[in-house]
């Protein structure tokens, strides 16, 4: 396979001086499905961050398709543009990345910079249709629900045909049958050659749409890499980084031990 990232002894510092990420090292490999799994401000987000250009490490370095992720780097434009091409990020909160007056407009943003006209509208209409989201085309994206503009996100995401798929907390805000829908894409995304990488605490997600996990510690540091099954076996594992404890509850005079992990709740 090919290494698409080589991410080498990366830590990242917020300008207040906090930790957001400390000493990951891994390789993410072209075609697979990474998810990047950890308890809220491990620094899932900090990592996406970092593999779609948008902060760069305070130290360690970054490789994509084996050119430096660095300030100096990007000033080449020909990478540049290639790698705005090739990465697309969906954000947390959806609402962050939508700026256009509609639905259509929105997704057709990414394409008109590298497609030639006579295609976008094509590509438009697929990606809508993709994610239903074609009844919305002429509303302004701000004034939709926050599934609505989950979806029209991942479209404008998809819309360039990239390589890479970065999604943050993707189902945050969710019905069940957005969930569905959005797990749906993933699969044929990645069933169309897209390397898939997910930060996510939702341990239930991780099955559906990983291979292979990361799991980050509230440390800020890399506490487990492996398969999705030896990952999310060890349930000591889970339960010493934040995922995954007994809930207690009380019925009658009777108190029984549940078993509860960590979903995201949307704010």
């Amino acid at each position: 396979m090919t290494t698409i990232f080589e991410v080498a002894g990366v830590a990242y510092t917020f300008p207040d001086g906090t930790a957001g990420l400390r000493d990951l090292s891994m390789d993410v490999e072209a075609g697979e499905r990474l998810a990047v799994l950890g308890p809220n401000g491990s620094g899932k987000s900090t990592l996406l961050h970092i593999l779609d250009a948008l902060i760069f490490p305070s130290s360690g370095s970054v490789r994509f398709a084996g050119r430096e992720m660095s300030e100096k780097g990007l000033r080449d434009r020909a990478f540049s543009y290639e790698l705005r091409r090739r990465v697309a990020i969906v954000f947390q909160n959806a609402e962050a990345q939508l700026f256009s007056p509609t639905v259509r407009d929105e997704i057709a943003f990414g394409p008109r910079q590298y497609m030639a006209e006579h295609e976008v509208g094509r590509r438009v209409d697929e990606c809508a249709s993709k994610l239903a989201v074609g009844h919305l085309m002429e509303r302004a994206p701000l004034r939709l629900s926050a599934g609505e503009k989950k979806r029209v996100a991942l479209a404008c995401a998809i819309a360039n045909r990239p390589d890479v798929l970065l999604l943050d907390e993707p189902t945050a805000g969710l019905d069940p049958r957005s969930v569905r829908l959005l797990t749906e894409i993933i699969a044929a995304e990645h069933g169309a050659g897209v390397t898939i990488i997910t930060a996510t605490h939702d341990i239930h997600l991780v099955w559906e749409i990983a291979d292979r996990v990361c799991l980050l510690g509230e440390d800020n540091r890399p506490a487990a890499t492996g398969t999705v099954h030896g990952i999310m076996s060890d349930r000591g594992l889970l339960e010493r980084h934040n995922l995954f404890h007994e809930h207690i509850h009380r019925h009658g005079d009777h108190w029984h031990a549940h078993e509860h992990e960590h979903r995201q709740r949307d704010e």
